[in-house]
């Protein structure tokens, strides 16, 4: 069998997280060889990015081709129950950062990133999957089907950034049930012809359908909004059409959207994501590293997904350059805890949307200004922030402030 590739790194994925980390690694003088198993442009999920992604798509000299697409700018995020709104801008966030980011339909958003990469000189060999990997003491031997056949790369280090294709967690038997519960999502891209109407800004909004279900609304700068119902798999059972007639009936019912899609068109059939949560016992092992959603990927509802995308691949591919100069590296502390403390961060906001608990708090009438500042951090994505107490105290203080404004009436 032929070597394909004899490289410093082998990156599984050419999403944002393999992007990041092969231009960072690049950057620092490793060879890098990334093997993408789709071909580009190609559909994925998570199309809100939160302002923590502008760092690392800024180290990884990503930032300026993503400004080139003209994608629609992000300043914050509006949450609707009923008659109640609650808007955070990320101008006023407690944490120190970007102000702002992109909504982005993900087939333009990747291939621009993985584009740029190629320019820079970084190989990506598309619709090449992996079929098996050998892990020996100082490298590792990855077998991979192209269009031409089985091809082999012998690598010193991979880094796994496959998204849900989970190679690595797949192939060695990683993969563990997340601790949140299943959830399903319905969604398509729909023609806007009434955005203007509705004055929408530069925005996301999240609206409390039911409880236990609600829908994101994502405007796109082409014209068209992405929207998606989330909620128990069993709320949706009640629909036996088809997934177009299943959407258009769900957005009827809604009235915060209902007469603003109730003539556009589908720009695509409507499509169905679920029981997404998944992780794994470590995101690290002797020769590679997990990122992104191959590590654990919580739910949609804040828009995570990116985020921990990119911090990890900047965060691992520091690290691998550091091993492969032959520096110590403790993956345990300096990747697998730190990556877990932004997760548990995002899972209890996670947690306490669902349950309600946040409900308490963004839909109080009178809300404090400086505690208000600090949840936008969160909701910016700086969750690693622990000069501010909504992180480094999350659960703690967001359960507690939500019991105080119940007990008072502030609500």
């Amino acid at each position: 069998m032929s070597i394909l590739n004899e490289v410093d790194v082998l990156v599984i994925g050419a999403g944002p997280s393999g992007s990041i980390a092969a231009s960072i690694m690049h950057q620092n003088g490793l060879s890098v060889q990334v093997v993408e198993k789709m071909k580009f442009p190609r559909f994925v999920i998570g199309e809100s990015l939160l302002p923590r992604c502008m760092e690392a798509l800024e180290e990884a000299k990503l930032l300026d081709v993503v400004k080139q697409q003209g994608f629609q700018q992000k300043d914050g995020a509006r949450f609707v129950k009923g008659d109640r709104k609650c808007d955070f801008n990320f101008s006023q966030q407690f944490t120190p950062g970007w102000k702002w980011t992109w909504q982005v339909p993900r087939a333009d958003f990747d291939t621009a990133l993985a584009s740029e990469c190629e320019k820079m000189g970084i190989n990506i060999a598309y619709e090449t999957g992996v079929t098996d990997i050998k892990f020996h003491n100082d490298h590792s031997i990855t077998t991979v089907e192209t269009k031409e056949g089985f091809k082999e790369i012998k690598a010193k280090f991979i880094v796994d950034g496959s998204g849900y294709g989970r190679v690595i967690p797949r192939m060695f038997g990683l993969e563990r049930a997340a601790k949140l519960p299943p959830k399903k999502a319905l969604f398509c891209h729909i023609t806007d012809p009434k955005r203007a109407q509705v004055h929408e800004p530069n925005r996301i909004i999240a609206i409390v359908h039911n409880p236990s279900t609600w829908i994101w609304v994502i405007p796109f700068s082409n014209g068209n909004t992405s929207v998606g119902f989330v909620g128990d798999p069993d709320f949706f059972d009640q629909f036996e059409d088809t997934p177009e007639e299943q959407l258009r009936a769900l957005i009827a019912t809604e009235p915060t959207i209902a007469d603003r899609f109730v003539d556009a068109d589908f720009v695509w059939e409507p499509r169905v994501l679920q029981s997404w949560s998944v992780t794994t016992d470590s995101f690290y092992g002797d020769g590679y590293v997990l990122t992104g959603n191959v590590t654990e990927f919580l739910d949609p509802i804040f828009s995570s997904g990116v985020t921990l995308a990119a911090v990890s691949a900047q965060l691992a591919a520091h690290l691998v350059i550091r091993t492969l100069k032959g520096e110590k590296v403790d993956w345990q502390k300096e990747y697998m805890d730190k990556m877990m403390q932004g997760i548990d961060v995002f899972r209890t906001y996670v947690d306490c949307w669902y349950d309600g608990t946040l409900h308490e708090i963004f839909f109080t009438p009178n809300p404090r200004e400086d505690i208000k500042g600090q949840i936008c951090s969160v909701l910016a994505g700086y969750v690693w922030d622990e000069d501010n107490p909504f992180v480094k105290n999350h659960e703690k203080n967001v359960k507690g402030l939500a019991k105080y404004l119940a007990a008072t009436g502030n609500n």
